[in-house]
């Protein structure tokens, strides 16, 4: 009996032994599969910050972040409008998404000169049909190195076409972009599966996908409408309505990465989740700036931001993204121009401030921030300093809405 009784007492803490044993076992695998990521690159050589100046479309809290963003598109952006993604290795090529930013990065703080030699690379490098390529080199041609062309950067180019209005010099690029939108619609009114910004291949329709789409579309509409070609506007608006009310079927209300297939319900009382693909960071864009505001996108948006920070303090791109606790600076900063586009200064700077403080030594805004709070990947990377070019504009004046 005595036995027994000091087996009982033992045993609570021979279980608790063997659950954190399993538990360290289990992070140390984690570490091993997922080690942390260090710098690359630090900064375009000969890269240097230009001098304070004044802007109404910038603000003094942070002037130099946005000045050492400003002055890494300079470097990035070469003389013939061929705007990299990083200096080095596989990110010195041009992705139509991140050339698009860079564009609009440019027309909202009033320079339209290297916006058009942006828009002026993408316009040599056009589909006459067909998807975008993933990516091109500086001097034009397709990358070919496996990766399937990408639907999304239809939708980007639209957007940075219509943001700084240049319709009527781009209107070939316009009409059959949008037009193969249209084209990838099927009878459920969506598009089929398709590499996003994650770069790989997929099996499922992602939201990474969809919202790009949709910005695309509202887009070339106002772009048709500006220029008095109403045939063109209500082929596209329709297109548009079929997309939008789908995605709104499919993927709502809470948008996750992929459809929602099913429907969890926690407790009585409470709001059902949708199960999908998890969170995904790309949510942002079914909102402001991207899209007109909706309190169902709002919520949703706060929520994925939410669930997709890091202990560190930023951004994973997705719930489904590898469980490493690094974060990426493109996600971060996307949710700060959300932020700011829908009103929350204080969402918005506090991911700005952060964004600031994790630079890296030379002042160029880093790929990733690894677990050590240590800047990582490359540096500089065009996407994120546009996207901290735009949020800190739309803190001073409100960007317009397609």
């Amino acid at each position: 009996m005595r036995e027994s009784h000091r087996r009982d007492r033992w045993f609570p803490y021979v279980v608790i032994a063997l659950l954190l044993a399993i538990l360290a076992a289990g992070t140390a695998t984690n570490l091993v599969r997922n080690p942390q990521p260090r710098l690359v690159a630090d900064g375009v050589p000969g890269d240097t910050a230009p001098a304070h100046t004044s802007s109404s479309l910038r603000s003094d809290k942070y002037d130099e972040l946005v000045r050492h963003a400003l002055a890494d598109l300079d470097a990035l952006t070469l003389p013939n409008g061929a705007t990299l993604a990083g200096w080095d290795g596989p990110w010195r090529y041009v992705w139509p998404r991140d050339a698009s930013f860079v564009a609009v990065a440019r027309c909202a703080i009033g320079q339209y000169d290297q916006a058009l030699d942006v828009l002026s690379f993408l316009d040599r490098v056009r589909p006459s049909t067909g998807r975008w390529q993933a990516r091109y080199t500086d001097a034009g041609r397709h990358v070919d190195d496996g990766r399937e062309p990408q639907l999304d950067a239809s939708g980007w180019v639209l957007w940075a076409t219509w943001f700084c209005r240049f319709g009527k010099r781009y209107w070939d690029l316009v009409e059959e972009s949008a037009d193969q939108i249209l084209s990838e619609l099927g009878p459920d009114g969506l598009p089929a599966p398709s590499p996003d910004y994650w770069e790989r291949s997929e099996k499922e329709l992602t939201i990474g996908t969809v919202a790009p789409l949709l910005t695309g579309l509202r887009s070339a509409v106002r772009i048709a409408t500006e220029e008095k070609r109403p045939v063109e506007a209500t082929r596209w608006r329709e297109g548009l309505d079929k997309l939008s009310a789908a995605t709104d079927r499919v993927f709502g209300p809470d948008y996750p990465r992929t459809p929602a297939r099913a429907r969890s319900f926690v407790e009585p009382g409470v709001e059902p989740i949708s199960v999908g693909g998890g969170a995904d960071a790309f949510v942002a864009v079914l909102g402001p700036p991207f899209a007109p505001d909706r309190p169902v996108v709002s919520t949703a948006i706060n929520q994925a931001h939410a669930v997709l920070t890091q202990p560190n303090g930023g951004v994973t791109p997705g719930e489904s993204w590898r469980a490493d606790g690094v974060s990426w600076t493109p996600q971060t900063a996307l949710f700060a121009l959300s932020a700011a586009a829908r009103g929350d200064r204080s969402g918005a700077e506090a991911l700005l401030s952060w964004l600031d403080q994790h630079r890296t030594s030379s002042g160029a805004l880093p790929e990733k921030v690894n677990r050590d709070l240590e800047p990582a990947g490359e540096a500089p990377l065009a996407w994120t300093a546009a996207l901290v070019v735009l949020a800190d504009t739309a803190l001073q004046n409100p960007l317009p809405v397609p």
